[in-house]
């Protein structure tokens, strides 16, 4: 175990003294990366340091326990909690995606079903702010296109954690399926409507390069509610990349300014994924598994209102505390995501070996 992790201690120190170094941190951007990583390795640390405690704990019992009875009663819940130390860390020895370790952009798009899926939609958006708002880290709507009777049509999300959101947050890529009784039936039917989410890990500014000469930037009047100078103006901003004709809007900010850097964060989330999937064959088939079309069928998870009932597709997860689970109780849910993809990475490996 110690031969698989020393590597990772080795650089922890060397990232540790990096970011003390007064000169790195006149570089924002590398000063970001390094900080990124550390949390990362720091996690690795923490759990190799509860692994040996628990190792030598369970040793010093083995060597002692001959000659105290009450040292032999303990033996086997020293030996267990020693292997539960063991699985921790080897669970984090899996070689993750950098990418992990990058604050977040999740889009939230309205799909089949009109004015319910808006609404859902809506519901989607809280559930992710409560979820970052509960682990302490910071969300931020910086785009929203409302739904006519309430909701949104689309929203983007920025997601940003010290240890990386994106690592999390790419799991709820995909399309989520709403069974409930929307406001507006009037025999109490039950309808189906589907919302896609989309996740992109945020980039840097020099993980793009985009050349000015290839954006057509447009301004136009922001729609739904506001106030002065949010929808009386042109503020609103839409940047196309001419190359690629990927496009990004923002109309949530008061000015044009504001409007304009926000697109950008959002455009280049998208052209790094789209580098990222064109150049890694895992890249691709991981946003192929998010969303392609926003269709009922082809969900990754069901929110069924009248049970209460939350049912992941994927990892096989249920549990009938939706109300929950749409006030931020997320983790459980992702839990049981992780613990697939880890799996999964674990078979991947042996399979190799």
């Amino acid at each position: 175990m110690y031969d698989a992790v020393k590597p990772l201690l080795d650089e922890h120190s060397e990232v540790e003294a990096a970011l003390a170094d007064p000169a790195v941190h006149g570089d924002p951007v590398a000063a970001r990366r390094l900080a990124r990583r550390y949390a990362q390795l720091g996690a690795v640390v923490t759990a190799h340091d509860a692994w040996r405690q628990a190792h030598e704990d369970h040793a010093t019992a083995r060597e002692l326990a001959p000659h105290d009875v009450g040292l032999r009663e303990e033996l086997p819940g020293l030996e267990q909690a020693e292997q539960q130390a063991a699985d921790r860390l080897q669970l984090l020895l899996v070689p993750r995606d950098p990418d992990d370790a990058r604050d977040a952009i999740v889009e939230v798009r309205a799909g089949e079903g009109g004015t319910e899926s808006a609404l859902f939609a809506g519901e989607l958006v809280r559930m992710y702010t409560r979820w970052a708002e509960r682990r302490g880290w910071r969300a931020e709507v910086i785009d929203a296109a409302l739904g006519d009777l309430g909701g949104v049509k689309s929203a983007t999300l920025a997601v940003q954690a010290p240890e990386g959101a994106y690592g999390l947050l790419r799991l709820e890529g995909g399309v989520h399926r709403v069974q409930r009784v929307p406001v507006t039936e009037s025999a109490g039917r039950v309808h189906t409507s589907a919302v896609g989410v989309l996740v992109h890990p945020e980039a840097d500014d020099v993980d793009v390069e985009v050349d000015p000469g290839d954006l057509r930037v447009d301004v136009f009047r922001s729609s739904g509610p506001g106030g002065q100078s949010v929808n009386t103006t042109d503020s609103a901003v839409r940047i196309t990349h001419l190359p690629t004709g990927t496009v990004a809007t923002c109309q949530n900010e008061k000015s044009q300014l504001q409007n304009r850097e926000q697109a950008m964060r959002i455009l280049r989330a998208r052209l790094l994924a789209a580098a990222r999937a064109e150049a890694d064959a895992d890249a691709a088939r991981v946003r192929a598994a998010q969303v392609r079309t926003v269709d009922r069928s082809e969900r990754v998870r069901t929110y069924n209102f009248g049970e209460n009932r939350i049912v992941d597709h994927r990892s096989g997860y249920k549990a009938y505390n939706l109300d929950a689970v749409l006030d931020g109780d997320l983790d459980p849910v992702l839990d049981s995501l992780v613990r697939l993809r880890t799996e999964e990475q674990l078979s991947a490996q042996q399979d190799q070996a």
